[in-house]
């Protein structure tokens, strides 16, 4: 009896970039820094409004940044909102390793 094949997907870890998405990296660097942003919020049980004042934004920002809608919010505003929730950002540029492609890659 012969077992199937299974068929090989060489995927990334970015599931957005295996779907094709464009600008997969940005969004998904996006998604990291919200994560951290509404972890924080909810932490410090801050209200959308309380979040708005804190943040220097609009209030319905703060409610797409909270619905993970982030097409109209930068990175560089990302960022800052994370500075105004006192965190640290750092960004660090090096030459790409061997055997692998230039990334954007986002830890928070």
């Amino acid at each position: 009896m012969k077992m199937a094949r299974r068929a090989r997907h060489s995927g990334t870890n970015n599931v957005l970039a295996d779907l094709a998405f464009p600008e997969a990296e940005e969004l998904t660097a996006k998604a990291i820094l919200a994560k951290k942003i509404n972890d924080i919020i909810e932490s410090r049980k801050l209200t959308q409004f309380a979040a708005a004042e804190l943040l220097g934004l609009p209030q319905p920002k703060i409610s797409g940044l909270r619905n993970y809608k982030l097409r109209g919010i930068s990175l560089e505003r990302l960022m800052q909102a994370l500075v105004s929730l006192d965190q640290s950002v750092e960004i660090i540029v090096r030459p790409k390793r061997a055997r692998t492609k230039p990334a954007i890659r986002v830890a928070a």
